[in-house]
C-alpha cells in the first residue's frame, strides 16, 4: 500500500513506515520573529513553524517561555521543538514544550551555559496532530 500527499482516514491504517523522508509541504511551513523580548508571545497558524527569538539577554542557568498562538494546534497533538540556528556555541541552550492546549502552546528556552547570552535564537517547531 502507497499514498503519497494524501491524508489517510482508514481503522486498519494504524502504523506508517517511510523508506524516505517524510514532512510538511512549503505550504505548511511559516515563520515568526519575536519583537521585544523573549517572552513575547508570537503567532504563526502553520504545523511547522520557525520562531526567530529576540537577542534580549537570558542570563546563565535562566528559562525564558512564551506563548505560540497557533490554530492548528489541539490539547492532544505532541509538538516537536529545536534549536535551529543563531547560538554561537552548539549546546548552550536546551528547548522544550512547557505546555499544551487548544490553539497555543509556551515554549521554554533554558540557557544551559555559565554566562549571559544575548542571541537571536531560531527554534524549528512541528506540530504532529492528533486525532
Amino acid at each position: 500500500m502507497s499514498f503519497t500527499g494524501v491524508a489517510v482516514d482508514n481503522p486498519v491504517f494504524l502504523t506508517c513506515y517511510a523508506d524516505q523522508e517524510i514532512g510538511y509541504s512549503k505550504a505548511a511551513q511559516g515563520a515568526v520573529t519575536q519583537l521585544t523580548s523573549k517572552s513575547t508571545a508570537v503567532t504563526s497558524n502553520f504545523s511547522n513553524v520557525q520562531v526567530t527569538m529576540n537577542n534580549a539577554a537570558l542570563a546563565a542557568g535562566a528559562i525564558a517561555s512564551f506563548t505560540l498562538n497557533n490554530s492548528v494546534i489541539s490539547a492532544r497533538d505532541t509538538l516537536m521543538v529545536n534549536v535551529a540556528a543563531g547560538n554561537a556555541t552548539a549546546g548552550t541552550y536546551t528547548a522544550f514544550v512547557s505546555t499544551i492546549a487548544a490553539g497555543s502552546a509556551v515554549i521554554s528556552l533554558y540557557n544551559i551555559s555559565s554566562g549571559s547570552l544575548s542571541e537571536a535564537i531560531k527554534l524549528n517547531i512541528a506540530v504532529i496532530h492528533a486525532q
